[in-house]
């Protein structure tokens, strides 16, 4: 009973701590990687503060590093063409535009400044996962969008989780429709030969973008 009450105060002191400093603890059903510990979270938020207070999506940050969404994370800390930090929140698309309530998650430019915001279905999806959709929606970074840019955003995205399947196979929860996303874009990679042969043909047949240009600025039909 001594050790239980031990226990109890030493989350509570961990929880205030991290209520005080303004950020939100990862959801304590989200299982995380053995080296996430909540000090560990704590030495890496002031480097995503200005991103978003939510730790969720620090930890997400955190695995892009040495993946090739490496890049997409620097984007979101300001290494983008705003030269502003991104945005990061969980919010109702459909509060947006309804034609986007069943996205899961879109990059957004208002008043010379980027977002991106996620679907609140996936609040309690692995950080892995997240990161692997951050990577994806990074790259968009202006109002114009096509579907060679789409092409390329997906094929990141299929990599980065490939990726961090590697180094955090714990990120593979089958319970979490963004793993479920995850995994069918890993399975369109590995079927194209590690190409964007499978995922440019899925692209180019999604009604959500059957309005879309081919290309955009930075973006050429490969």
């Amino acid at each position: 009973m001594k050790k239980v009450f031990s226990l109890l105060i030493a989350y509570i002191i961990t929880f205030s701590t991290v209520q005080a400093r303004g950020f939100e603890p990862v959801p304590s059903n989200v299982k995380l990687p053995a080296k996430y510990t909540q000090s560990y979270i704590d030495s890496i938020s002031p480097e995503y503060k200005k991103v978003s207070n939510e730790q969720i999506f620090h930890v997400a940050l955190d695995m892009l590093k040495g993946t090739s969404g490496d890049f997409s994370r620097k984007a979101i800390l300001g290494y983008n063409i705003t030269q502003y930090p991104v945005k990061i929140q969980f919010k109702d698309l459909s509060e947006i535009d309804q034609a986007y309530s069943t996205f899961d998650a879109i990059g957004w430019k208002k008043r010379g400044k980027l977002y991106i915001f996620i679907n609140p279905k996936h609040e309690y999806a692995p950080p892995g996962a997240l990161a692997a959709l951050l990577a994806h929606e990074a790259l968009h970074q202006d109002e114009y969008n096509s579907l060679s840019e789409e092409t390329y955003a997906w094929t990141m995205e299929a990599k980065v989780w490939t990726e961090i399947l590697k180094q955090y196979p714990e990120s593979n929860n089958l319970e979490s429709s963004l793993v479920t996303r995850e995994n069918i874009l890993k399975q369109l990679l590995e079927k194209g030969n590690y190409t964007n042969k499978y995922i440019k043909k899925t692209v180019f047949a999604n009604n959500g973008y059957k309005n879309l240009p081919l290309t955009s600025p930075g973006f050429e039909n490969k």
